[in-house]
């Protein structure tokens, strides 16, 4: 097989046909934005505290039956316990007033057994708050599982069949259901990687791409209509395994099918700047539909605005040639040529001695030889090392004070510098020393921040807001960098497993912070020896700054410590 950059040289450097392919590629990575944090709003926990049923308690008991607790230094009431109803309406009935005539800290506790009442001033309806098959209980929130009537009794055994009584409430007992349905999206993530690179490899990048599209809004769309915790995990499976199989597919075939000036610039402003303005999008979508139902439904259909594009968004020339299908990558150019108004020669890509078209390449080969096996293990260091830091840092800093949507689109606004930086420093600088600087800054920062005393919370704030920079930083050099180590025959299948990596990264990162909870600087010391550990794994990687993308396996580099290994003689 010939050089595909050197064959399709006359197309130049940019471009009609480069540009429109860019921006059109880039809308995709909108709907990753918006389609897999939507979970921050429809699983946030309003405040709120135990249903008292209307038992003819007095003004003050009515008040008093909820207990006082201590959260951070302020005293609120308490959201997972109430006074004993039966003591309590016994001594409303005697006429005794609390705090006169009864201590209540003598008083015993009981669950809400009752339910709760929500606030609606933020979330009207989300997940927690859900309230399938129950009676209407008021504009406070409140209502219990209605089990009389026939309307109500068949809700209740749907119910019972596929959910767990309908009771979502995901408060107190079951707050870590919440957590726990997030992390069935990066599970679905983590098998999304790992299939969507095998098929993209085997049917071809813009096919899975589509695919993965309408497996989105069907998932989506579907999840709007759960009728328990369990279905909307389940979905959530869905809606994780076909974002992660666009956000992989749509960026190879960026990587692929755009000229090397280009390619930086697509692979790290394109993808990640797009991904940011969905992220800042969502939080005013959200805003605006305040029922999780219909904002699902709604985030579902933007898929729709996807369609026409499969008319406009060719496949990947340079995966046609590697699967023999030398017309098809032909008739592609020729168009490119065409739009970018240069003259295409007679015979673009010509059949070399060698050539293997029913080569089928599949996950396997990515371990198979010594030095794509050790690129690949090294990636995967590097990938799940930044994902736990950055998950990390995103999961301490996000309970903030002040307005929930505002601070969504701030967070996700704070990313766009370094996307910007990175691709301003990716155009001249050698990828191995940029990637080894920002991991040593935001693995530095982690274990530097466990010092800072609790009286200098700004100083603390500043650093954790140095090292998200520093993370966000290497998270799109090490994207850009893995797709260039990857030859073409195998590069969405290296992709997809080092996203799985990445995958494990994000589904281990809220257990590391957990750790907090036993000693406070452990996650900073386990985050930030990982980060430390793997820029000096990173050293070890070959540069691939202005060197060609590798076609075949043959042309892949070799990694410093295979070359420097002795070769065994064969005797």
């Amino acid at each position: 097989m010939g050089d595909y950059d050197e064959d399709t040289a006359f197309l130049g450097q940019t471009g009609p046909y480069f540009w429109t392919t860019f921006f059109l590629l880039n809308t995709v990575f909108v709907s990753t934005g918006f389609n897999g944090l939507y979970i921050v709003f429809v699983g946030a926990a309003p405040k709120h505290r135990c249903l008292v049923p209307n038992v003819n308690l007095t003004a003050e008991w009515a008040e008093a039956i909820i207990p006082l607790a201590v959260v951070d230094g302020a005293e609120v009431q308490s959201q997972c316990s109430r006074y004993r109803l039966d003591v309590v309406r016994n001594l409303s009935a005697g006429g005794f007033a609390p705090g006169r005539d009864v201590n209540l800290t003598d008083l015993q506790q009981e669950r809400c057994l009752d339910g709760w009442h929500y606030s609606k001033d933020v979330y009207p309806s989300n997940i927690v708050t859900e309230v399938s098959a129950r009676g209407g209980g008021g504009g406070g929130g409140e209502g219990r599982l209605v089990r009389g009537g026939s309307r109500p009794t068949v809700l209740f055994l749907t119910c019972w069949v596929f959910g767990v009584f309908c009771q979502w409430d995901l408060v107190c007992d079951d707050q870590w259901k919440v957590p726990f349905a997030s992390s069935t999206l990066f599970v679905g993530y983590l098998f999304g990687s790992l299939i969507s690179g095998h098929l993209s490899d085997r049917y071809g990048r813009k096919k899975v791409v589509f695919i993965s599209l309408a497996a989105q809004c069907l998932s989506v769309l579907l999840q709007s209509f759960s009728q328990s915790w369990r279905m909307f995990c389940v979905m959530f499976l869905f809606v994780g395994a076909s974002q992660i199989s666009i956000y992989i597919s749509a960026f190879v075939l960026g990587t692929e099918i755009l000229s090397k000036t280009m390619r930086v610039l697509f692979t790290t402003l394109g993808a990640f700047l797009f991904y940011c303005i969905g992220y800042m999008t969502l939080p005013w979508i959200a805003y605006g539909i305040r029922d999780w139902r219909t904002l699902l439904a709604v985030l579902s259909m933007t898929a729709v605005a996807y369609v026409p594009l499969w008319w406009f968004i060719p496949e990947s020339p340079r995966w046609l040639v590697t699967q023999g299908r030398l017309e098809e990558a032909e008739a592609i150019v020729r168009d490119a040529a065409r739009k970018n108004k240069v003259e295409a020669p007679p015979v673009i890509f010509k059949v070399c001695e060698g050539l293997s078209p029913s080569r089928r390449y599949s996950m396997l080969d990515v371990l198979k030889s010594k030095n794509i096996r050790c690129i690949t293990l090294m990636c995967l260091v590097l990938w799940m090392a930044i994902n736990i830091g950055y998950f990390g840092l995103s999961l301490n800093t996000s309970n903030l004070s002040g307005d929930p949507f505002m601070n969504c689109f701030l967070s996700a606004a704070a990313e766009v510098p370094a996307y910007v930086v990175s691709t301003w420093l990716l155009r001249s600088c050698p990828r191995k020393a940029l990637l080894s600087s920002f991991l040593v800054i935001g693995g530095g920062v982690l274990l530097l921040i466990q010092f800072i005393p609790n009286t200098l919370q700004y100083i603390a704030l500043a650093l954790e807001m140095i090292g998200k920079f520093g993370f966000t930083m290497a998270f799109s050099i090490v994207y850009i960098y893995t797709a260039e180590l990857y030859p073409t025959v195998i590069r969405n299948a290296g992709m997809g497993m080092c996203s799985s990596a990445a995958r494990i990264g994000s589904i281990t990162a809220p257990y590391v912070i957990y750790l907090g909870t036993y000693n406070k600087a452990l996650p900073y010391i386990l985050m930030g020896s990982l980060t430390i550990a793997s820029s000096v794994v990173n050293v070890f990687l070959p540069e691939t700054l202005n060197r060609d993308l590798p076609e075949t396996v043959e042309q892949m580099q070799e990694c410093q410590c295979c070359a420097m290994a002795p070769k065994r003689v064969n005797r």
